[in-house]
């Protein structure tokens, strides 16, 4: 691996941020139409209306975009899982909606998988919509690479082999993840052989055999040039599953986003 080397990682946590390429990124959000003074519901058939009087949120694990994650309780059972909590007043456009409504569908729909969170139970109050779904506390593949400087090519093809699995069973059901990145993979402990799971499918997208995609989403470490060109298919998974095993293997992007 001659552009390898082994001196401390340099990929910093801006990759978390969903930034500007240029200015076709912006050419989606100015089309978008405001919706949240029309917002009624959001969810198709909630679990329930009062996420409280099942489980009890605790301690804050991490914030994103829209929602905030919680840790929680099961009052029935006392197992110990995570909390997705989405304002309401956060969702702002019928894009966003759509968001929202397809990462909850999507997760419903996944079959059950040692390397896919979870979802067990979606609410719907006034105020937000809330996913309940397995806790990861391992933390995310992002640290672990930023810890290690980075991996060994045999930790890494054990860590890229659990990505394709993942891509390949989300493909298999028609869902195309478009934000594969090291922080949206989380460890189910702090094992080294923990198991590694996918999360966040705020991005993902449901697909048909052939289907092709206009919508610049992503994020631009890992984000394929077919996105940018708008005509793209479920093979951008794999282009971001290939930029992982680079920082993997050599601890810093193969591309700079912005250029």
């Amino acid at each position: 691996m001659g552009a390898c080397y082994s001196s401390p990682i340099v990929l910093s946590k801006r990759t978390k941020n969903h930034n500007s390429i240029s200015s076709i990124i912006n050419e989606d959000s100015i089309r978008r139409q405001s919706i949240a003074s029309q917002l009624a519901s959001v969810l198709k058939n909630p679990s329930g209306n009062d996420v409280s009087a099942r489980y009890r949120l605790g301690k804050e694990l991490g914030r994103g975009e829209f929602g905030i994650t919680y840790q929680c309780t099961d009052l029935e059972t006392g197992e110990t899982l995570a909390c997705k909590s989405i304002a309401k007043s956060r969702i702002q456009t019928q894009i966003d909606l759509e968001d929202v409504q397809r990462e909850a569908e999507i997760m419903r729909m996944l079959p059950k998988h040692p390397n896919i969170v979870s979802l067990r139970e979606a609410y719907e109050d006034k105020e937000a919509v809330h996913l309940v779904m397995e806790l990861c506390e391992g933390g995310e593949l992002f640290d672990r690479i930023v810890q290690r400087g980075h991996y060994t090519e045999q930790a890494a093809a054990v860590v890229t082999q659990t990505i394709v699995e993942i891509i390949k069973v989300c493909h298999d059901n028609g869902v195309m993840h478009r934000d594969l990145k090291p922080e949206n993979f989380l460890f189910a402990n702090k094992d080294e052989s923990s198991p590694l799971k996918a999360i966040d499918f705020g991005l993902s997208v449901f697909f048909d055999p052939g289907q092709r995609f206009k919508e610049i989403v992503g994020s631009p470490f890992y984000m394929a040039p077919e996105v940018l060109r708008r005509n793209y298919g479920p093979e951008v998974d794999v282009w971001s599953a290939g930029v992982i095993l680079y920082i993997l293997l050599c601890g810093v992007p193969p591309f700079w986003a912005g250029k």
